[in-house]
């Protein structure tokens, strides 16, 4: 399925990433371990990125000309984030390799467009119809039914740009979202769990897929990541041959987070695409051979990557807001905390400042060790 125009990009060339944040920072650790020069694109001072970088461009991301800057200073450009200006990168790819490529932004960046993506891979997705006026709002509730979640298509994360939509009374209060923005209703799934597997592909255009973990969410951001997931042996199976699927069509290059709802033993639904590295994929730093950081190195420059093993399970706690104060405090009484502090210059609520994994065989053992972080739960 490749498109065999990967090209191999090695030390010490200079990688270029649009975005700061601790994903680029994890980028750009692996990177620099790899011999990798590094340059980073983001608006805000000393970011997360930009302190373990080679040098940082202070810009905003619709900033052309400072995205063909870092473009004319890379060998190869890559993005930890879903909302790049695509014309923007469309120029930057005319001077620097941009593996990943524009139409992943293009699909991915707007729910219609991933929903349908989805579908047309043969894959399950929930029930889901286009919301931009009161009308279109009342059809989309006949084909969809209720309960149904309202959201924004682009933008919107953490539970950010979304309403329920649980019977008529929340018909006309929803207004206050589709008259900003187009829309797209999605019926809302029973599930036993929420779920995620990471895939990239090789130089030759082999899908690569991690460990499917299980994940749970509070207040719609990610708490708690254990891996692998205790699933049935089918639903694993399904996971990792629906990750190829998708991959192959796409003709990934970089690593793409797929998130899931398991419906039942046997069934398994995809409810969001990620166009990069994903937080749940953060346990890989220290559970598997490879982390999902270095896989997609490895993939934008077109090198080979190793079958993904993972020894022991592992669990991910992320550090939201004040929880990163009490996780520092507690540090000195857990040795078998793998500690991470993403460096951001303010903690706020619910932001997330860094995270802990644990490794062990025992996985109510490992929530236990991680349960001891009851700051902003």
């Amino acid at each position: 399925m490749s498109n065999n125009l990967i090209k191999t990009v090695l030390p010490p060339a200079t990688i270029g990433i649009v975005g700061g944040g601790q994903l680029g920072q994890m980028m750009a650790l692996i990177a620099k371990s790899m011999g990798y020069h590094v340059g980073i694109l983001d608006p805000t001072p000393q970011a997360p990125a930009g302190q373990v970088a080679d040098f940082q461009i202070v810009a905003e991301y619709d900033d052309v000309d400072s995205l063909m800057k870092l473009a004319q200073r890379s060998d190869v450009l890559t993005y930890e984030f879903e909302n790049v200006d695509e014309q923007s990168l469309l120029k930057a790819k005319q001077v620097t390799e941009l593996p990943q490529g524009v139409n992943l932004l293009h699909i991915t960046g707007e729910r219609l467009n991933e929903k349908n993506f989805i579908r047309s891979c043969g894959i399950p997705v929930t029930n889901f119809a286009a919301v931009n006026d009161r009308e279109s709002l009342v059809k989309a509730v006949g084909e969809v039914g209720y309960p149904a979640i309202l959201k924004t298509v682009s933008g919107g994360y953490d539970g950010h740009g979304q309403m329920d939509i649980n019977g008529p009374a929340d018909i006309d209060p929803a207004a206050e979202l589709y008259t900003k923005a187009e829309c797209i209703l999605e019926a809302r799934q029973k599930f036993i769990a929420e779920a995620s597997v990471m895939v990239t592909r090789d130089v030759n255009g082999k899908a690569i897929t991690f460990p499917l973990v299980e994940n749970r969410h509070k207040n719609h951001i990610l708490h708690t990541t254990i891996a692998p997931g205790r699933f049935s042996q089918t639903i694993h199976q399904k996971a990792h041959d629906y990750a190829e699927i998708i991959a192959n069509k796409l003709d990934l290059y970089g690593v793409l987070g797929i998130e899931l709802f398991v419906i039942n033993d046997h069934d398994l639904m995809v409810n969001e695409l990620a166009p990069r590295p994903h937080n749940s994929g953060h346990y890989t730093i220290e559970a598997c051979n490879i982390s999902q950081f270095e896989a997609h190195i490895r993939s934008i420059c077109g090198l080979p990557i190793p079958q993904i093993t993972q020894e022991r399970p592992a669990v991910m706690r992320n550090l939201l807001g004040t929880d990163l104060t009490l996780a520092r405090q507690l540090l000195s009484e857990h040795p078998e905390w793998h500690f991470h502090d993403y460096g951001k210059a303010e903690i706020r609520p619910q932001r997330k400042m860094g995270h802990v994994t644990v490794l062990g065989n025992d996985i109510d053992q490992l929530l236990k060790s991680t349960d001891m972080l009851k700051g902003e739960n």
